[in-house]
């Protein structure tokens, strides 16, 4: 039996909707604020050396590549799942540490401690430790009600094969399609979800390659300003000095 045999199609739409908003505001703020300082601090200048780059914008391209790639990614998986598996489950945003969704059955007695994750490489094994304590202490919970007690791991897309090997679980872990048919009783639910984007995403385009080009532009500037030299070549030795000297 999947925990809820029944989701609101309405609540889902809203809470992508309201997750795209989010994604797309904070991608933007965090690309508007960026500094070729701060950049170059985290940066390896010789690697830029050993490719040979040559211009401003060369390097300009490579570093907002790199940022946009690594922040949209973090700030997707921050945003958009949880509140629609919320949506879709009928259940509560949890209150305990390291749990998403807490349901209650309680036709059959039970409570439901749910984690919410992204993609199934999201632990190490120090990470997997504390959800793992996480889910004990959630079980207390249960425990004060008298109500059975069931955890899952949920990861929202991707594919998590159990080795079979080590001492039971005291949690499901559940990827992708299986997870989501698990929370909806609907088989076709990951599919869904992209259907239900319609034409949501488009809708932030514009403003996004704007607030790019913008950064780009900005950033070409500040670092011409302040690794080149007279001639406009690059001033290795002082951006090399920037980043790692006293």
């Amino acid at each position: 039996m999947p925990l809820n045999s029944r989701y609101d199609e309405q609540a889902v739409v809203q809470a992508i909707a309201l997750s795209l908003e989010t994604f797309y505001t904070t991608l933007i703020e965090k690309i508007d604020r960026l500094n070729i300082q701060k950049v170059m601090k985290r940066k390896n200048p010789y690697l830029y050396r050993a490719k040979a780059m040559q211009s401003a914008s060369e390097i300009v391209d490579s570093v907002l590549t790199a940022f946009v790639s690594s922040s949209e990614e973090t700030i997707f998986g921050n945003c958009f799942f949880e509140p629609i598996a919320i949506a879709a489950s009928g259940g509560n945003k949890a209150l305990a540490e390291g749990i998403d969704i807490m349901l209650q059955d309680d036709e059959n007695n039970t409570i439901y401690a749910i984690a919410v994750k992204s993609g199934p490489s999201v632990f190490n094994a120090d990470s997997k430790k504390r959800q793992e304590q996480n889910f004990v202490a959630a079980s207390k919970l249960a425990q004060q009600v008298k109500a059975r007690y069931e955890a899952y791991i949920g990861y929202c897309y991707g594919r998590k094969s159990d080795s079979g090997r080590g001492k039971p679980k005291m949690y499901q872990e559940l990827a992708g399609k299986r997870f989501w048919a698990e929370l909806t009783g609907d088989e076709e639910f990951y599919i869904k979800i992209i259907d239900y984007m319609g034409t949501m995403p488009e809708q932030y385009i514009a403003e996004y390659k704007e607030s790019y080009n913008k950064a780009a532009n900005r950033l070409v500037r500040e670092f011409s300003n302040g690794f080149c030299k007279e001639d406009g070549s690059i001033d290795w030795e002082k951006l090399v000095e920037f980043n790692s000297g006293d």
